[in-house]
């Protein structure tokens, strides 16, 4: 028997909260398994089993629990041995729930695979079947393994997909490969599904934000944060909201009710309008790029402190899951002085995506005829043209540029 102690997350907590349980009490669980999620006040952890065998939960889902206390304990098979409830335990505590399946996969004969709750809500979300889930032979499926199904491009892809995620660590080193850190394989989870379901088109527009460095300069002062081109395009683009409705919809279908990337209705896809603006922004200070989302825009007060506080984060890696979900437009800032375009990525559940590029200084000529010098960014719109067109796009933009001018 092993116990699963629950290690020192961070210096400021005395406690931490179990916030759900990726394996259900009773279940098997393989060393270096994920069997439970704790949240501290920086971020939400996954903790993992050390040994191999079945897992007992100790503590409860919605408990506080100190550092070095026994989270769960692991049952060997000579733990097990003679006991007639070893093969058959209970049902998986919460944030679980489990399948019949067979060895092969298939549903409906004995045995048991665990889905955890994440993993069940990405499959609604992205329109992964549940016989493809039970396909891949796994006792335990997570989000990770619903999102690597969804981006799979076809079914011999999947298979390819699944071969390789049991490929062990030693192998992989021996053919050269490398793995991505798990944020930017997050990142290319999201990347590839935008591909696959969103059909993006992309307009530019040039803005004079000369003034508007001027007035943040001030703002600055005024509202004792630091504010900048990002937070008053934050204020701005939030502040379109009403006038234009599309441009923070999503399509309800992005990911096919049959699970069809893609798929549309005969009349086109279903569109939901959002109540209020959400704005994800990118940050990538080297601990990989997050998309926290900016809730509270009624003040500029409040978007510079929710901007500070998500910077502070993004340099750790400290975020909460509620921090990086729930955005309906995106900002994506690309600070470097060299960058003069570039075209995000319309993340899927949203229609669009704002690209802010670092200011330059630009000649131009002024009323008088003389030489004068301005300055400028290219500032760019990505957009589900299922649901946004050009017109609308150019609208956008140029209400945008009235108000950051």
């Amino acid at each position: 028997m092993a116990d699963v102690l629950v290690p020192k997350l961070n210096n400021q907590d005395t406690e931490y909260l179990v916030v759900e349980w990726l394996v259900g009490d009773g279940r098997p669980v393989r060393a270096g398994e994920p069997v439970a999620v704790l949240e501290t006040s920086k971020a939400a952890d996954e903790i993992e089993a050390e040994a191999s065998g079945r897992l007992v939960h100790v503590a409860a889902k919605d408990a506080w629990i100190a550092p070095g206390a026994v989270l769960a304990r692991i049952l060997s098979e000579s733990d097990t041995a003679g006991d007639p409830a070893g093969d058959t335990a209970g049902d998986p505590a919460g944030g679980t729930a489990s399948v019949p399946r067979t060895d092969s996969g298939a549903a409906g004969s004995p045995g048991d695979c665990v889905i955890t709750a994440p993993a069940r809500a990405a499959m609604l979300e992205l329109g992964v079947g549940e016989d493809r889930v039970l396909a891949l032979g796994l006792p335990l499926v997570r989000r990770s393994d619903v999102e690597r199904l969804a981006a799979a491009a076809d079914t011999s892809t999947e298979t390819s997909a699944d071969t390789s995620a049991e490929t062990s660590t030693e192998d992989e080193a021996a053919d050269g490969g490398y793995e991505l850190p798990r944020v930017q394989r997050a990142v290319a989870r999201a990347v590839t599904l935008s591909h696959r379901t969103v059909p993006a088109a992309y307009t530019v527009m040039r803005f004079d934000v000369g003034p508007a460095l001027e007035r943040a300069r001030a703002l600055t002062r005024e509202v004792r944060r630091p504010v900048g081109l990002p937070e008053l395009f934050v204020q701005a683009v939030a502040g379109l909201h009403g006038s234009f409705p599309l441009l923070f919809a999503s399509a309800d279908d992005a990911a096919g009710a049959t699970g069809a990337a893609g798929a549309t209705g005969p009349g086109g896809p279903r569109v939901r309008l959002s109540d209020a603006p959400r704005v994800g922004v990118t940050f990538d200070l080297g601990e990989g790029l997050y998309v926290p989302v900016v809730r509270e825009t009624g003040s500029l007060r409040d978007i510079a402190a929710a901007m500070m506080r998500h910077r502070l984060a993004a340099a750790g890696g400290d975020f909460r899951e509620r921090d990086l979900t729930g955005a309906n437009i995106t900002v994506t800032l690309h600070t470097d002085a060299d960058v003069v375009l570039a075209v995000p990525i319309v993340l899927p559940g949203t229609a669009a995506a704002l690209a802010v590029t670092s200011p330059r200084p630009e000649l131009a000529l002024a009323a008088d005829g003389s030489v004068t010098t301005r300055t400028v960014a290219d500032i760019g719109l990505a957009y589900d043209h299922r649901i946004v067109n050009g017109r609308d796009a150019a609208l956008f933009l140029a209400a945008l540029r009235q108000e950051i001018q």
